[in-house]
């Protein structure tokens, strides 16, 4: 085979090569509709497949570690969309700071399911940092997660205390 055509043989396979975001999309609107299902056809990670259906608007409801915070999970998560990051120590000291304001926003709202959305996204980010090797940024939601449950120790304690 000339090189001609075999570089024409290879520019037809890259046409006809269909992405993965296209075979979810597909497999889908086919009737395939259980993430994992879709996930495991096309061996994607059930976040990016969710996110794939999120951003074609064909699926809600959807979450995970690894799906976007843009989409609303509950009426809490847009106080923190957008807002929570972990690119630098900077970046998590300041998401701690939103995370923190809220968290005490809804106690004294005596908002207890707001304040345990504020948990959620820290321990997320938590995560999200850890596992992308951002070790000092992680240590940062780590430590007010570890301020938190020691706060809920020495409420449980006082409780205690009070009841005997």
């Amino acid at each position: 085979m000339s090189s001609s055509r075999a570089s024409q043989a290879t520019e037809d396979q890259r046409a006809r090569r269909v992405s993965k975001k296209d075979q979810i999309i597909s497999l889908y609107t086919s009737g395939i509709g259980e993430v994992e299902d879709l996930a495991m056809i096309t061996g994607a990670r059930p976040s990016y497949v969710a996110n794939v259906l999120q951003e074609s608007g064909l699926m809600t409801g959807y979450f995970d570690l690894y799906t976007t915070s843009a989409h609303p999970m509950n009426v809490y998560s847009k106080f923190f969309a957008r807002r929570l990051g972990f690119k630098d120590e900077e970046t998590a000291r300041a998401s701690v700071e939103v995370i923190d304001r809220l968290y005490r926003q809804f106690e004294l709202a005596r908002d207890r399911a707001g304040q345990h959305h504020a948990l959620i996204m820290a321990l997320t980010m938590f995560d999200r940092a850890r596992w992308t090797n951002k070790g000092r940024e992680a240590d940062i939601f780590r430590h007010w997660l570890l301020a938190r449950l020691n706060e809920a120790g020495v409420e449980a304690e006082q409780t205690d205390e009070a009841e005997t």
